[in-house]
């Protein structure tokens, strides 16, 4: 008898579907957020769009069990998208002053050292890890903290709510954030010495 509890989510093919292109307008949202945020310092609408790139990001993934839109493209470009807007925004807060040039470096080092890391499964032939649950929420929480830290810096009543809430999620999120990539390099090591690498001469 089978059971459903451990089956593995089925990717199709399929390139347009509904999720797809909604990650395909955040990704054209990064630039724009850019622009907005350095150029014409246009704090209330770059904060909109902090806010609708978190919506879509939520909706997207809602949309495809919904829609059994589930495709190997999606697979890939919603958490590329979620890294893009992750480090544009850290990137574009160290410029203007926003966030302190020490948690920019915690959080761009933590994906940089998991992006070495994929060299490892790559050498065997492997996949990467699956992704942690907890991970995802720690993304989730620094990218609703990003855009109430930016709120907090603009001219109105809610300057201070901005700021206090977006630094708590910013807190709890860099802690896990930090935790969960502990957790993958530590997946990444037990396998570099539990499965020795292919040869590059093997076929």
């Amino acid at each position: 008898m089978t059971t459903e509890r451990n089956a593995e989510p089925v990717y199709s093919d399929r390139i347009l579907t509904v999720p797809n292109v909604l990650s395909l307008i955040r990704l054209i949202g990064v630039p724009v957020f850019l622009w907005l945020l350095l150029v014409e310092k246009a704090d209330g609408w770059a904060f909109a769009l902090l806010i609708l790139s978190g919506f879509t990001d939520f909706l997207d993934g809602k949309l495809a069990r919904l829609l059994d839109q589930s495709s190997k493209l999606g697979a890939i470009l919603d958490p590329l998208v979620d890294r893009l807007y992750l480090l544009a925004t850290l990137g574009g807060f160290l410029i203007r002053g926003i966030l302190p040039w020490w948690v920019v470096v915690i959080l761009v080092a933590r994906d940089g050292i998991l992006f070495l890391t994929l060299g490892i499964y790559r050498r065997r032939h492997l996949d990467p890890p699956d992704v942690i649950y907890l991970g995802k929420a720690a993304t989730f929480a620094l990218m609703s903290a990003l855009p109430w830290i930016l709120a907090g810096q603009m001219d109105w009543a809610a300057a201070g709510f901005g700021r206090a809430f977006g630094w708590a999620f910013m807190v709890w999120g860099t802690a896990v954030y930090v935790w969960t990539g502990i957790l993958y390099l530590g997946k990444a090591i037990a396998v570099a010495r539990a499965i020795p690498a292919v040869p590059h001469h093997d076929q």
